[in-house]
């Protein structure tokens, strides 16, 4: 399946690319106050991969209209993934996040033709009339 108008599709999907990363920034935002609270505690290392990975992402959601912001969306995955490292609960939020990321790059795929790169430029195809 392929969208009719493939320009409109991979606008509307670029969206919701940056809000995935947003809402991930936001959720990276939280994970301080938990591991405060447990095992060796909130230390300056922790905070400062936090809140970089936070800001990484917050500034991912702002480059999805140019053809390197999906690579980079994916790529930034695999720390939030990681953050499980650093509390327990963020292998589940990180987890959930990953897979609808991978979702979304599947709906891309199918609707555009390939997960990454720009969206076919052009008029959508018209059906030939019969005269």
């Amino acid at each position: 399946m392929t969208a009719p108008d493939p320009v409109r599709a991979g606008k509307a999907l670029g969206g919701a690319a940056a809000a995935i990363l947003l809402l991930e920034g936001i959720a990276v935002l939280f994970v301080p106050r938990g591991i405060a609270q447990s095992g060796p505690g909130l230390t300056g290392f922790r905070l400062t991969v936090l809140l970089v990975l936070a800001a990484l992402l917050i500034v991912a959601c702002g480059v999805q209209r140019r053809p390197q912001g999906l690579v980079i969306g994916t790529v930034l995955q695999v720390p939030l993934v990681l953050t499980g490292l650093l509390g327990p609960a963020m292998w589940l939020v990180g987890g959930l996040f990953a897979l609808i990321w991978l979702y979304l790059l599947q709906v891309r795929k199918d609707l555009l033709g390939s997960p990454f790169g720009p969206p076919p430029s052009g008029p959508p195809p018209t059906a030939p009339t019969a005269g």
